[in-house]
């Protein structure tokens, strides 16, 4: 699975009010989107645990099937970090068949087309921000550079089925697998066609990079902050199979 064309969605999303001068004096990126690697493991799991136990008393993925996961399909995983540090992550797999069963939780299927989105979580003190729809919003955009992937596939809590279905999300179904007393619906997301911010690029002649750099990550900020509470608590409450924790 070649990341060629996928490469501008993992590159640094700079403030354009740093200047090249300051921003140069710094050793890390003010702000990282990059897949994930086992090292990453760590920091993953302490922010996952610390999302997921309090609400349901168990995380969609063990520190081992991180690692598991990040070992096979790191390509399908995305971290977003902020001056070295992970602040929001998205962990996902290949998986082939229609709908989602137990095997799904576990199994990476490199030749499938669907990407299953295990988890997604926030580190807490980043809650609140909108950080997860845009990581979101950039996940999808990505896996749109990725060739074989056609879809990409995810459980959720009734209560978040109106907010992934903005997101571009459509509801397949009651979900088959559940977790203790939790039910899930199954929800869906057609990955076809050229990435937003490429296909713009060649219709407008502006590159890549500096389209990265401007209005659509701009936007959904400026949407989630004109949104009323209610909803934006709901964009900050994000996740799969245990779906209930803070974002």
């Amino acid at each position: 699975m070649s990341l060629v064309g996928a490469l501008p969605f993992l590159k640094p999303c700079l403030s354009p009010s740093v200047s090249p001068g300051r921003q140069r004096r710094h050793t890390l990126p003010a702000s990282e989107f990059r897949p994930l690697n086992t090292q990453d493991a760590i920091s993953v799991f302490e922010i996952e645990r610390e999302a997921f136990i309090s609400v349901s008393g168990d995380c969609p993925l063990h520190l081992d099937e991180v690692r598991h996961f990040l070992t096979l399909c790191p390509e399908l995983s995305m971290g977003w970090f902020e001056e070295g540090r992970l602040v929001a992550f998205i962990i996902g797999s290949l998986w082939d068949q229609e709908r989602l069963t137990l095997d799904a939780l576990t199994l990476h299927k490199p030749k499938g087309t669907t990407v299953h989105i295990h988890v997604l979580a926030v580190h807490r003190t980043f809650r609140q921000q909108g950080k997860g729809p845009i990581l979101m919003w950039r996940y999808l955009q990505y896996l749109r550079c990725l060739p074989n992937v056609r879809r990409a596939v995810l459980m959720c809590e009734d209560f978040l089925v109106p907010f992934y279905q903005k997101s571009g999300f459509k509801v397949q179904g009651r979900c088959s697998i559940t977790v203790a007393s939790l039910t899930f619906t199954e929800m869906q997301y057609p990955v076809r066609g050229h990435a937003f911010m490429r296909r713009n690029s060649e219709a407008t002649g502006v590159p890549q990079t500096a389209l990265l750099l401007e209005d659509p990550i701009q936007r959904i900020e400026s949407t989630l902050l004109l949104e009323e509470p209610a909803q934006g608590i709901l964009a900050d409450v994000m996740g799969f199979r245990s779906s209930t924790m803070p974002l």
